[in-house]
């Protein structure tokens, strides 16, 4: 019995973690695309679509690596 609950607990972790990591990625790919559209379109707005979407990638990134810090902790944690 406590294989299976190990393993379910692992399988947890693993979910949350491909959830954790897979919101921050759609968020940057949705990002690069509309600033990339938005230069298309407007190119002399250049420095400020940068700056917003720097700002948003960061943010985005920091999620991730939160995400991944968290979980760490958890499959390192005895249980």
């Amino acid at each position: 019995m406590r294989n299976v609950e190990k393993m379910s607990r692992n399988f947890a972790l693993t979910i949350i973690f491909i959830i954790g990591i897979l919101g921050p990625s759609l968020v940057m790919a949705a990002t690069g695309f509309s600033s990339i559209g938005a230069l298309g379109r407007n190119p002399s707005a250049a420095p400020k679509i940068m700056t917003a979407m720097t700002i948003t990638l960061i943010f985005a990134e920091s999620v991730a690596i939160v995400a991944f810090l968290i979980v760490w902790q958890l499959f390192s944690a005895k249980g």
